[in-house]
């Protein structure tokens, strides 16, 4: 129990949610445009893995991890924009398609990591993110080594919260996603093209999701690995429920769940008499929870889910 309380654990353990919660948030973030506009991304879960995966190869082949983020953004709008075909254009059933796309996406990523890495028992390792330390601030007691000693896309995940926030409530793009997201019929007779703001907040919702699974593998493991994901676009399209479709709620929800993360890995480092399978689905039983508590209190977009046509 000491071990616990000390300094060091809870140091390690807040800069450890910190980084837990950044593909979260990237990928919420993402989802909360595309579901603003009316369109449940389910595919998320997929989309962040294909973005892990385009992350490494990426990174591999020009030896570059800011190109290797890059390639993994592209990724993501490429089963995004498959996605939005699917779903805005010929109207498939939502939560159907995204389905489709995780599928998709795991067959896709283990195939073709095969065929240009082989079969191989050493796991192919990339150029990845270091951690930034901040001139005066990454050595401050405590505060230093948890908040300002992170690698550039936590800060760029944060950054992107505020900017989020603005473009959703201060801009007129902002106020047609949010338009066609509620009353699509209105916005189609005000002149707004309601297709065309759902396919590109899904591509938006893409560029996202692959750019948090190339946090995974350029910014936290160094390597793909099949399945990496383990479930974390599901948790962030709870995070978006959970979050309100706001930001700054989401920002919140993907802290905790990252808290959640780092718990269970913290506290089966720390050895205390809890069975490890218990901590590892307690993030999972988290998400469940909050879901159960906050489902039926929210008030989503008036149209989610629910495909438009003229």
């Amino acid at each position: 129990m000491n071990d616990i309380m000390n300094a060091a654990f809870i140091v390690a353990l807040l800069s450890a949610a910190l980084r837990l919660s950044v593909p979260i948030l990237f990928a919420a973030l993402g989802g909360m445009f595309s579901e603003r506009s009316g369109v449940v991304n389910i595919g998320l879960e997929g989309i962040m893995l294909t973005g892990a995966f385009a992350g490494v190869v990426g990174s591999y082949f020009t030896g570059s991890q800011w190109l290797g983020a890059l390639v993994a953004m592209l990724s993501g709008i490429a089963l995004a924009a498959l996605f939005a075909l699917i779903t805005v254009k010929v109207q498939i059933n939502q939560i159907v398609s995204g389905i489709a796309i995780n599928l998709l996406a795991v067959g896709l990523t283990s195939f073709f990591f095969r065929a240009l890495f082989g079969i191989t028992t050493t796991p192919i390792t990339v150029n990845a993110f270091s951690p930034v330390s901040l001139p005066g601030l990454s050595t401050l007691p405590f505060v230093g080594e948890v908040l300002f000693s992170q690698t550039a896309l936590v800060y760029i995940a944060f950054l992107l919260v505020p900017v989020s926030w603005f473009i959703l409530y201060k801009t007129s793009w902002g106020l047609s996603i949010r338009t066609v997201g509620e009353h699509p019929t209105a916005a189609d007779t005000v002149g707004i093209p309601v297709n065309r703001v759902r396919t590109l907040c899904v591509l938006a919702s893409g560029a996202l999701a692959g750019l948090g699974g190339a946090f995974l593998s350029l910014g936290q493991f160094n390597m793909f690995v099949d399945n990496m994901i383990s479930g974390r676009g599901f948790i962030a399209v709870a995070a978006v429920i959970f979050g309100r479709w706001n930001p700054k709620g989401i920002l919140i929800a993907s802290l905790i769940f990252g808290v959640a993360d780092a718990l269970q890995i913290r506290l089966q480092t720390a050895g205390i008499g809890i069975p490890y399978q218990f901590l590892l689905m307690f993030p999972y039983l988290l998400t469940v929870v909050a879901l159960t508590g906050i489902v039926g209190k929210t008030v989503a977009p008036k149209a989610l889910g629910k495909a438009y046509a003229k």
